[in-house]
């Protein structure tokens, strides 16, 4: 396979969960452009089934399915869902996730006030959201022998950012975990199933718009400092996000496996001076 055809989708099933969010919807979006058949995976019914009339707008193909992706028997059931509409699956990407108000601890709280049943909730959602998924689709994968698994990471993963004690954790130990099966599925099942990691720098969404943004559209301090911190001197668009993806979902990446692309703006890369 020579050139742009490397990074074809073509003919691939490609499960996205938590592809009713913002940058889900990018994913989602993307991946159905470079010729997928797209499951959209969520919660909210409405998201998704808007998500596969937009796809199905632009001449892709793609299904809804309802499911939680922390309960492992909706999980199983919302495979078997894939499998009787298309038979494989090739593609997964592990978009579910994010931040749980309560695992935030703000300048002004003790730290050590924590509330740990908020931020073991949100280790949950983050990290076994991944986990419960990547065990029952990536089955699929692996004992077809090729298939491509992406996780979402986080900057969080690479340098401590204040606040989200328990997002950071979790991202920490998707990282690890990545790596983990990359590993293992390589060693068990050949050279053709692989796992890697994207991890976002700041993106600006409509989902974070308000936490990010003043009323008058500046930047709120915090959002001030990340963008001072990053080399590019500004925030990303989701749309940013989904070249990576489309490469490690792709044949072009067949030889990296246990690996985190950062896509940050350079923000990892600074030491700030």
């Amino acid at each position: 396979m020579d050139g742009i055809q490397q990074f074809s989708l073509a003919g691939k099933v490609v499960v996205i969960t938590g592809a009713t969010g913002v940058l889900g919807e990018s994913f989602a979006l993307a991946t159905a452009a470079a010729g997928a058949k797209v499951a959209v995976l969520g919660r909210n019914k409405e998201r998704a089934e808007a998500r596969v009339a937009a796809i199905k707008a632009k001449g892709g193909e793609a299904i809804a399915v309802i499911t939680d992706v922390l309960d492992e028997q909706a999980v199983h059931e919302a495979k078997d869902t894939i499998l009787d509409a298309w038979g494989t699956i090739d593609g997964l990407v592990n978009a579910a996730g994010g931040n749980i108000p309560g695992a935030t601890i703000g300048p002004d709280q003790n730290l050590f006030d924590a509330k740990i049943a908020d931020t073991q909730k949100a280790v949950e959602l983050n990290l076994f959201g991944t986990v419960i998924p990547t065990h029952i689709f990536g089955r699929v994968i692996a004992e077809k022998g090729k298939g491509s698994i992406v996780n979402i990471s986080s900057l969080a993963a690479q340098q401590a950012i204040t606040r989200v004690m328990g997002y950071n954790m979790a991202k920490c130990a998707i990282e690890g975990y990545t790596k983990w099966m990359a590993v293992e599925l390589a060693q068990r099942y050949g050279d053709k199933v692989r796992v890697n990691a994207i991890a976002p720098g700041v993106f600006l969404t409509e989902q974070n718009r308000t936490l990010l943004t003043n009323p008058d559209g500046t930047y709120t301090e915090r959002a001030q400092r990340f963008v001072n911190n990053t080399a590019y001197g500004r925030m990303g668009s989701p749309e940013e996000l989904t070249g990576a993806l489309i490469f490690l979902l792709s044949d072009a990446s067949g030889f990296i496996s246990g690996e985190t692309i950062l896509v940050d703006g350079g923000f990892n890369a600074w030491s700030g001076v």
